[in-house]
């Protein structure tokens, strides 16, 4: 009853005839053959009338397509108006970062200025003058914060007058003034160089001395503290973060430093350390643990004639004796530089001797006994002596107050503790301990004695037990 209403609409009718003449035009099933017999192929199906209408709605040639176009865009190619405004405005922006950084760059190829000069320390001979080299120099100071050292100069002002020492003396640590060896049983043990006392005591009377180490502060302080217990020799300290890196490579680069460069002089045991200002640097061979080395102690006739003789500036000293053996040619020039001196005495003498005159030799009386005192010192050897001198006198008074100095340090130290207490470490000490630190006399261990404490075990020219 169904399909008879719908049969009397045009359009039903249509579809049912339709549907009809395709159910007829389809060839009948293939009969079914016995499990025995071959299986033939079925005849191939005869091609459908193209007078036959077909249920495929599909155009099957391109004309046929062209002609169901009806002209209208797809949805899935089009753009939202949100879509087509953020396009427009990533556009913008990076078509005004382009503008910006034109500008910028022009502008990076500016004429120098004499404050950036000074910053840069460069001369305006040796900065780049083409247009090119100062946008290129100023787009690599950019990065210089991970290369160059933390502070642009090193040290600071000279002291006025004569409180300042007239050159500076840069000390190395590692494998100059002390060496460093690590084993399962002892751990890391580092040892003094011999004479390394002596050097630098000395020493300070002439050069204002700076240790100047690759190390970093944690590491160094306290092999430094063990060197220079009272801070009488040692007046800066810079670390590996005073340093320049170039390659990875930790260069001491000394036109940070705050001081004029012809009265520096950079002691070190590693030669790609001082490629920056190589003359101003003396490479002495590096210590490995030899009890009986003499090659610090060697250097100091050298080192103690440029701090009593003045000269103007070290850098051609040290040029002269560039590849050689300093101390072995140093003792050669001095000790020519001595029997010039007794010969020339002794000519004077032998000449004064033959002129004299006097009114007993005219009258026949006894000459005057001839002079028989020694050769006096030359200038080195005089100034040599007084520093001697000056040297036993300071040792004697740190010597008899030494103990006054260790309470001092002792009560620095405690001092220290007590305000650390309450920061963070205080607090993290404190749970680890697993309580707050007891008062002495409520079951907290005794203090340990003087000189117990130890933290870089450092002895003198061999490793210690």
């Amino acid at each position: 009853m169904h399909a008879v209403l719908l049969a009397r609409t045009p359009i039903a009718r249509r579809v049912v005839s339709q549907s009809v003449r395709c159910l007829a035009s389809k060839p009948p099933p293939p009969p079914k053959v016995p499990a025995m017999e071959p299986q033939r192929p079925p005849p191939p199906a005869p091609a459908p009338s193209p007078s036959l209408p077909s249920l495929d709605f599909a155009p099957s040639t391109e004309e046929e397509m062209r002609r169901e176009r009806t002209g209208a865009r797809s949805s899935k190619d089009s753009l939202s108006s949100i879509e087509r405004r953020r396009r427009f405005m990533a556009r913008g922006a990076m078509l005004v970062a382009v503008i910006g950084a034109g500008v910028e760059t022009w502008y990076m190829g500016r004429d120098w200025e004499a404050d950036e000069l000074k910053a840069k320390k460069l001369r305006i001979e040796d900065a780049p003058s083409t247009r090119w080299g100062r946008t290129k120099e100023r787009f690599t100071s950019m990065f210089d914060f991970f290369t160059e050292p933390l502070w642009p100069e090193l040290l600071p002002p000279p002291l006025p007058g004569q409180m300042q020492k007239p050159y500076t003396l840069l000390v190395s640590v590692d494998d100059l003034l002390v060496t460093s060896t690590w084993d399962r049983q002892h751990g890391w043990r580092t040892a003094k160089r011999p004479g390394v006392d002596y050097f630098l005591a000395y020493l300070s009377q002439f050069y204002e001395i700076v240790i100047f180490t690759t190390q970093y502060h944690y590491t160094a302080t306290p092999i430094i503290e063990k060197l220079d217990p009272y801070q009488f020799y040692i007046s800066y300290r810079l670390f590996r973060d005073a340093t320049r890196s170039i390659n990875g490579q930790p260069i001491k680069d000394l036109t940070y430093l705050n001081r004029d460069l012809s009265k520096v002089i950079l002691l070190d045991a590693h030669p790609e350390h001082i490629s920056a200002q190589p003359e101003n640097a003396v490479v002495i061979p590096k210590w490995t643990g030899e009890v009986r080395d003499k090659g610090l102690i060697a250097m100091i006739p050298f080192l103690e004639s440029i701090a009593i003789y003045k000269p103007q500036d070290v850098r051609p000293i040290l040029e002269a004796y560039h590849g050689q053996d300093i101390p072995i040619e140093y003792a050669k020039k001095e000790a020519e530089a001595t029997r010039k001196h007794i010969e020339e005495w002794e000519n004077n003498r032998r000449g004064f001797s033959t002129s004299s005159f006097t009114l007993s030799n005219l009258f026949g009386g006894p000459g005057q006994p001839q002079n028989t005192s020694p050769v006096p010192p030359t200038y080195l050897e005089q100034k040599r002596r007084e520093a001697q001198l000056q040297y036993q006198e300071e040792q004697s008074y740190i010597h008899a107050n030494k103990d006054n100095f260790d309470r001092l340090i002792k009560e620095d130290q405690e001092a220290m503790a007590k305000e650390m207490s309450g920061t963070f470490w205080g607090v993290a000490e404190a749970f680890l301990r697993g309580g707050p630190p007891k008062k002495e006399g409520e079951g907290a261990q005794p203090k340990a004695g003087k000189g117990s404490e130890v933290s870089v075990p450092v002895t003198d020219g061999k490793t210690s037990p």
